[in-house]
């Protein structure tokens, strides 16, 4: 199984995009969120994706930098399929909240031709907390990340029969959450700044965390190991060098702070 990163940012990044990415296990292709619009296109592109090839997506959450891509994609889709050109099904996984939204902005913004392949062969499945089932080849169980903000889930993959990988968004591991991400090879987190620089970017009063508290949660729940993401932008030529010499003071596993575009073998 690979990662490839299509974006590492936060919401109001201009350097980088907002963060979303694609998990890839033998040919199968799973898109999880979208960023804030239809640069996601341009992504896929760069990254050396067919937009056609991908079938599956997740949605985290409703708000813009993840949901907006997302909506193109359907636009996407839709057109292709009455074009004939986009060849079998199509599924979109999150809550209900979300599910609601995208589908009344696609019944609303785009041509009827285009949004009755919504629910027919463009299918919406509503997840929830604790729901299991197979995507992209892999048993993949969902959980409610308990957001103090929008409603959001996470997820928690089998990479194979020992190893699993583990999405909590685009906020801080809940402590209800925990059991989710132990022992878990591979955890997804969000940094939203150095933690030397967190009078700057005020992360906490945005419910996000510091590359110092992502690596001292990683380190106590025996993550192996971390990558992290959704970070801001300021200084994104020297990212990862900065990332990497704060985080490895507190964790001591193998620390991933990718650009966009990068992919990693997990």
């Amino acid at each position: 199984m690979n990662i490839t990163m299509l974006g590492t940012g936060n919401a109001l990044v201009t350097e980088c995009y907002n963060t979303c990415f694609i998990l890839e296990n033998n040919g199968q292709l799973l898109l999880v969120d979208g960023g804030g619009g239809n640069t996601i296109l341009h992504q896929l592109k760069v990254a050396g994706f067919n937009w056609m090839d991908i079938r599956h997506i997740f949605v985290t959450h409703k708000h813009l930098d993840h949901i907006i891509g997302v909506l193109w994609m359907i636009r996407m889709i839709c057109q292709f399929m009455n074009h004939g050109e986009y060849k079998g099904e199509a599924y979109i996984y999150s809550h209900v909240e979300v599910l609601d939204l995208l589908r009344e902005m696609a019944k609303k913004l785009l041509p009827e031709k285009d949004s009755r392949y919504i629910d027919d062969r463009l299918h919406f499945v509503e997840i929830s907390d604790g729901r299991k089932m197979d995507l992209i080849g892999c048993e993949t169980l969902f959980f409610d990340i308990h957001s103090s903000k929008a409603k959001q889930f996470g997820f928690c993959m089998n990479i194979d029969s020992k190893r699993k990988l583990t999405c909590c968004g685009d906020e801080p591991l809940s402590p209800f959450c925990e059991q989710y991400a132990a022992a878990s090879e591979w955890l997804l987190h969000e940094a939203f700044c150095l933690h030397s620089e967190s009078n700057i970017f005020d992360p906490y009063e945005k419910h996000h965390s510091t590359v110092k508290d992502a690596c001292e949660k990683a380190e106590a729940l025996g993550i192996k190991n971390l990558l992290l993401y959704h970070t801001e932008d300021k200084n994104l030529a020297n990212r990862k060098k900065l990332y990497l010499e704060e985080g490895q003071k507190y964790y001591t596993e193998k620390l991933w702070i990718p650009d966009d575009f990068e992919t990693i073998e997990l």
